[in-house]
């Protein structure tokens, strides 16, 4: 019985993040949201306290899988050449496959109560801290703030997927992404 719980909470939360996408948190309301799982507004009260808990489990949950993710690839890289590949494999992927939830986290993270919020900030941080440890042994010697600043901005270059979204296939755009985020980080030298 657990399985379907948790496939329909993982539904919820991937139809809650197109819908808050494209409308705004505010524009959407439980009841669009169990519509588009084919349940009524009510029984989300079965999966969430709210709305509210919905959009911070979303961005939880994100955060946690991408800091996971880091964490795994960087720990089964050989060098730190392979452990930079694998991390933009990891968030290129995201990109293209999660654009809603970029864009979720981009517009609504103020809509989240400050304890969570403070939660997912945290693994940001953790998460950042996984690609400016691997930059900093392919740069040794670069200060760790530029580091971090490089990080960001390539975030916001391979984050950019929602307003690119149908411009190119997907594995052409893997390749200019990828291209263009290695083109950036190479400025480090």
């Amino acid at each position: 019985m657990r399985t379907p719980t948790r496939n329909r909470r993982v539904e919820i939360l991937e139809a809650a993040a197109t819908l808050f996408a494209a409308r705004g948190y505010h524009g959407v309301s439980i009841e669009d949201i169990g519509g588009a799982v084919g349940v009524s507004g009510p029984a989300l009260y079965r999966h969430f306290s709210g709305k509210e808990a919905l959009l911070a489990e979303m961005l939880t949950d994100v955060s946690t899988r991408l800091r996971e993710a880091a964490v795994a690839v960087v720990t089964a890289a050989q060098d730190p050449a392979q452990a930079l590949e694998a991390l933009l494999d990891t968030q290129i992927t995201f990109a293209l496959e999660q654009p809603a939830l970029i864009t979720v986290h981009d517009r609504e993270l103020g809509n989240v109560p400050e304890p969570q919020r403070r939660q997912i900030r945290r693994l940001q941080r953790l998460y950042v801290e996984e690609w400016v440890t691997v930059l900093a042994e392919l740069h040794p010697g670069c200060p760790p703030p530029r580091l971090r600043a490089a990080t960001h901005a390539a975030f916001g270059l391979l984050n950019s997927t929602p307003h690119s979204a149908g411009e190119l296939p997907p594995e052409a755009m893997r390749e200019v992404l990828r291209a263009m985020a290695r083109a950036g980080l190479s400025t480090l030298s």
